[in-house]
């Protein structure tokens, strides 16, 4: 499996003469694994396999593609959602109406909760991953989840919280010619 692995790596590395060679080259591996990954989902979804005789009279069959754009690490990437004729299929790996995969909007959440204002997120993701996020998209995210932190702080509180403090004093000891440190609770 191993080797396989190897004997893959060097194939796609072979055309690749720069970083921006690598990621482009990762781009494109990723938006054909997502691809794959939705194949996946409406074979599952559906019963059968694409092209399958099984399909025919079945009552709901695949029904061509909608282009999506995802906002990824590795820059935007244009995507084929599968349909099908009865418009049931919700795929799982990209949600209808997400945009972003690499769980910018948890990344979002998180500088907001450490106190950064949303310019300094906005600079932040355009840096870290050369994605442009409005302040005003700053904003939407994280207004969604200020109904679920009002409804935590305003939640009743238990009588007793039970707490329990440990503590260790470190100690430097010799073991088999060795100095090693242990903990005395």
């Amino acid at each position: 499996m191993q080797d396989k692995r190897d004997m893959t790596i060097k194939e796609l590395a072979k055309d690749c003469r720069t970083i921006e060679d690598v990621h482009i080259m990762l781009k494109d591996l990723f938006r054909d694994t997502i691809q794959q990954l939705f194949e996946a989902e409406m074979d599952d979804h559906l019963g059968y396999a694409k092209h399958s005789a099984d399909g025919d009279h079945s009552g709901n069959s695949r029904n061509g593609y909608s282009k999506k754009t995802l906002k990824t690490k590795f820059g935007n990437t244009e995507i084929r959602v599968p349909r099908d004729r009865n418009g049931e299929f919700e795929p799982h790996i990209v949600k209808k109406h997400e945009t972003t995969t690499n769980g910018l909007e948890e990344q979002i959440i998180a500088l907001y909760a450490k106190g950064m204002s949303t310019r300094d997120i906005e600079e932040h993701m355009k840096d870290l991953y050369g994605i442009d996020v409005s302040p005003t998209m700053v904003s939407k995210v994280t207004d969604k989840i200020m109904p679920m932190v009002a409804e935590w702080q305003c939640r009743p509180l238990d009588r007793v919280y039970p707490i329990v403090f440990l503590d260790a004093i470190h100690f430097k000891v010799r073991q088999e010619n060795r100095i090693v440190n242990k903990a005395a609770y």
